[in-house]
């Protein structure tokens, strides 16, 4: 029997699940991050190509979804399309953007939007009628703020103007010593000069929504602002697609537990702005969306989709390759 590639490559790390036409899993196998404007097309493919051969499917497969970081316009999905085509890993393929693998691991309602809130921040959605919604996403340069990464840099700087005197005094100060294990002034001059990887200050991101839980002011104010980026991000979805009735999936590393004041602040924003939207908590990883995708691609019936989801939640053995 033929087998289906599902692919989520993010910017953290990389997941392939392999699975029959029936939606038996045949490999779980998990790497590097993959952010094609960080790695570049060669740089993405090389890794999956490491968890491809780790999983050791019998290949080509008879479809192939492959959902990235880095697919964000035009011709950044044009460029990871012939890349994927040359590796002739499968007979036919899909390439985009990996906050539609979000999408579909989170629903299956016809109208949706999903809101990835993880390294970085995107939105995507979908309607009955067959219309689509992306946006660039790349960064402060389309007025975009948000994820991990966003949260971190903003909580560097006012721990810094806090521990000098300039600022608010606030939880975030012993935050960045106690995650660091030096000052915040080191800190900021690690990164600075390349000592410390500005990547790193993800780390920061659940320690800054624990101090907003706790009551601090500061992080509170961060995290206030990080929930109003995530509304707007799904409103304007709503609004392009014409929709008020509709699944809204929030997932990434930021949201996907479905728990915390950051989740909870953006529900309750939802609800006095969308009140007929329909907020999810992401259960599924987008990988399961993305062979989900591959699946139906090839005519499988629902409950090879359903087999497969259930296989997964019921707990398939990852695989990690490096990186």
């Amino acid at each position: 029997m033929g087998v289906i590639l599902g692919v989520d490559g993010g910017n953290s790390k990389t997941e392939l699940l392999v699975a029959t036409l029936d939606g038996e899993p045949v490999a779980f196998v998990r790497g590097a991050g993959t952010n094609t404007h960080g790695v570049g097309a060669d740089g993405c493919i090389a890794e999956i190509a490491r968890l491809v051969e780790r999983a050791g499917a019998d290949l080509p497969a008879e479809h192939g979804a492959f959902f990235l970081c880095g697919a964000d316009i035009e011709s950044d999905v044009v460029e990871l399309v012939d890349a994927v085509r040359r590796t002739g890993w499968a007979r036919a393929a899909t390439v985009d953007n990996d906050t539609f693998a979000l999408l579909r691991a989170g629903t299956e309602a016809a109208d949706a939007v999903a809101v990835v809130c993880g390294s970085g921040i995107n939105c995507v959605g979908r309607s009955a009628d067959g219309r689509v919604v992306r946006y660039p996403a790349l960064g402060w340069e389309t007025g975009d703020w948000g994820g991990a990464g966003a949260l971190g840099r903003e909580a560097l700087f006012l721990a810094a103007r806090a521990e000098d005197g300039r600022g608010q005094p606030t939880l975030l100060t012993e935050v960045v010593r106690a995650q660091y294990g030096m000052s915040v002034g080191e800190v900021g001059k690690a990164v600075h000069y390349g000592r410390m990887r500005a990547e790193r200050l993800d780390e920061l991101a659940p320690a800054v929504v624990r101090a907003a839980g706790d009551g601090d002011d500061v992080a509170r104010g961060l995290v206030d602002r990080l929930a109003e980026e995530i509304v707007l991000l799904a409103l304007r979805a709503l609004a392009d697609l014409g929709l008020t009735n509709a699944d809204v999936v929030l997932g990434g590393g930021m949201l996907r537990d479905g728990t915390g004041p950051l989740f909870d602040e953006v529900v309750a924003r939802l609800s006095e702005r969308a009140p007929r939207a329909h907020p999810v908590a992401a259960v599924d990883a987008p990988v399961v969306g993305a062979a989900l995708v591959a699946l139906e691609a090839v005519g499988a019936p629902p409950a090879a989709g359903e087999r497969l989801r259930a296989a997964v939640r019921a707990g398939v053995a990852v695989e990690t390759v490096g990186g």
